[in-house]
């Protein structure tokens, strides 16, 4: 298995660091064949600041907007759900709340303890670090034109012989898939596991009627053959490239080293990382530093339709 570059990287960091407090020059008299820092624009420089947007860009989905009393910010990231909420987000300009709601007939936020909020679909321009507002939807007239349902993880394997059925209807329990994801976290070499679950909503809750996946970066055959020791159900288990602590440690990494980090998550052999805004720089960037296909780059700003 290749190990990813983030494995090595934390070894490197003090050295870069120190290398970052001289100058080209201190660093030549050292030793003269020294290679001179990379510039700022160059793929090997790790970002220092959110991308500006070269044009009018639109939230991806909804998003909050919420004011202390401060002015508004628009909150692209998690917002706790306390009354009143709570974010941290964009500062921002243009924004009326009475002009947000006038396509409601007025309104279209909430009120409470000194705070005003509410969730819209936002048009405008960013150029790194505010966002001006051009247009905006509140979130009940976006939801009716917007309503496409979450995909789902789905099951690598072929469908067996027969269909996706239990080989084993007692050992196809709730208390058997709890055993079954247990065990497989304790396997070697563990990348992951999730529910594969019915189209039919009404069997989402059967264990009969959901299919357990759990990837490893060993011997698929070895555990499968430990789980079915505890799982009679459907189950499929796949070849990962990366185990779940691999994706974890990257996940971190990328929390502390790249700008604007919203979220990151890791599986299925990738980290996924939801960032304020990217203009393709960031995803270059990873794909160098990580190899291509191991961080996927998600920007809430997107370019305006």
């Amino acid at each position: 298995m290749t190990v990813p570059r983030a494995l090595a990287a934390f070894a490197l960091v003090p050295i870069l660091l120190l290398a970052a407090c001289s100058n080209e020059a201190e660093m030549r008299a050292v030793d003269p064949g020294a290679e001179p820092p990379a510039p700022a624009d160059s793929p090997d420089a790790t970002p220092s600041a959110v991308p500006a947007a070269s044009g009018p860009v639109q939230t991806r989905g909804l998003a909050t907007v919420l004011d202390t009393g401060e002015g508004p910010q628009l909150c692209l990231g998690a917002v706790a759900e306390s009354f009143p909420p709570q974010c941290s987000g964009l500062p921002m300009e243009e924004w009326d709340w009475a002009k947000a709601g006038e396509a409601m007939g007025g309104g279209g936020f909430e009120e409470g303890n000194g705070v005003r909020w509410g969730s819209y679909h936002l048009t405008g321009t960013f150029d790194g670090t505010t966002f001006t507002v051009t247009e905006a939807i509140p979130a009940a007239l976006y939801d009716a034109m917007n309503n496409e349902p979450e995909a789902l993880p789905g099951t690598p394997c072929p469908e067996p012989e027969g269909g996706w059925v239990p080989v084993d209807p007692a050992k196809a329990t709730p208390e058997a898939m709890d055993a079954a994801f247990n065990t497989a976290q304790g396997l070697e070499g563990y990348a992951g596991a999730w529910m594969d679950q019915s189209e039919d909503p009404a069997a989402a809750n059967d264990p009969t009627k959901v299919i357990i996946n759990v990837a490893v970066t060993g011997d698929t055959e070895d555990a499968e053959a430990r789980l079915r020791e505890v799982w009679g159900g459907s189950l499929c288990v796949s070849q990962a490239r990366y185990t779940e602590a691999e994706l974890n440690e990257i996940s971190i990494e990328l929390q502390e080293r790249l700008p604007g980090v919203l979220t990151t998550s890791g599986g299925q052999d990738v980290v996924r990382v939801d960032v304020v805004h990217d203009d393709g720089s960031l995803q270059a960037w990873v794909d160098e530093e990580y190899g291509d296909g191991v961080v996927e780059v998600t920007s809430a700003l997107v370019p305006a339709e």
